[in-house]
């Protein structure tokens, strides 16, 4: 089989929390039998690319644009967090963030003022923003935000943006909060969470479909043993995991109730 490429983009978020990915996956690849080979694609460019790459071996991707296709990939395993939303299941969730020195003590406090949102195939910078806000609308009130700016594409954006005061919240994925408050704790110093959503499945690790099945099912065998191995423990310190599960593109459905959910209100946009 040819070596195929593996990448952590979405929660590379300082280069050595990327190095500990690396090594991590590395290893996990060494047990699979599998040749893969750690090619960094670093933002801004775009996701999507990487996910259609016929030599895609293994890559992070959302659960929402798995579940609508929007590459052609097989989902693999997804990450355990220690100390996580769901104990013991692969889960995440958005952080709603404001500055620390905003006025804002809920979320509704936000209302009238200015949001953001990253890309509208992201779950948590979009999807599910746009889920938790449907709450809040009503026949008086459809539009809860004076002003939104959307295409921020990258949770690191979002970040800066409120920091900035270029919005006044905006939504993270709390595995990528969590990480960066770990490793560059300056960055989130100027942030706090106001709200947070309900949790749905965390992104997974997807191969290519010319990935061969063969291959592929020693990747799953191989992630979820991981927690098992020797070296594990030191390399899943930094990257504040427990283990890893399999799972399925229909893990992810929940993501496409959101959605529908979202347009059947009349609500296509976080606004």
């Amino acid at each position: 089989m040819p070596t195929t490429v593996m990448n952590a983009r979405m929660y590379a978020v300082t280069p050595a929390v990327e190095a500990a990915w690396q090594a991590l996956l590395e290893q996990i690849a060494a047990d699979a039998r599998v040749r893969l080979r750690y090619v960094p694609y670093p933002a801004p460019q775009p996701l999507e690319v990487l996910w259609c790459r016929t030599d895609l071996g293994c890559a992070f991707m959302c659960g929402y644009p798995i579940a609508f296709g929007l590459a052609p990939v097989v989902p693999i395993a997804a990450p355990i967090l220690r100390d996580g939303w769901v104990p013991g299941r692969p889960a995440y969730r958005t952080d709603l963030i404001v500055r620390r020195d905003s006025p804002y003590r809920t979320l509704e406090d936000t209302f009238g003022g200015r949001a953001g949102w990253t890309l509208e195939h992201s779950h948590s910078g979009f999807n599910a923003f746009r889920h938790h806000l449907l709450a809040y609308r009503t026949k008086a009130r459809p539009t809860l935000y004076g002003e939104v700016v959307g295409n921020l594409v990258t949770a690191r954006n979002v970040l800066d943006s409120v920091v900035a005061g270029r919005i006044d919240i905006g939504p993270l994925d709390a595995y990528w909060h969590r990480l960066i408050a770990r490793h560059a704790p300056e960055l989130t110093a100027g942030i706090r969470v106001i709200a947070s959503t309900a949790p749905v499945p965390m992104p997974a690790l997807v191969a290519g479909a010319m990935l061969p099945a063969d291959a592929v099912a020693r990747l799953k065998a191989a992630f979820v043993a991981a927690a098992s191995r020797p070296w594990f423990a030191a390399l899943a310190e930094p990257l504040l995991l427990e283990g890893f599960a399999a799972v399925t593109r229909e893990d992810y459905a929940v993501t496409l109730e959101w959605d529908a959910e979202a347009k059947a209100a009349g609500y296509p946009f976080p606004a």
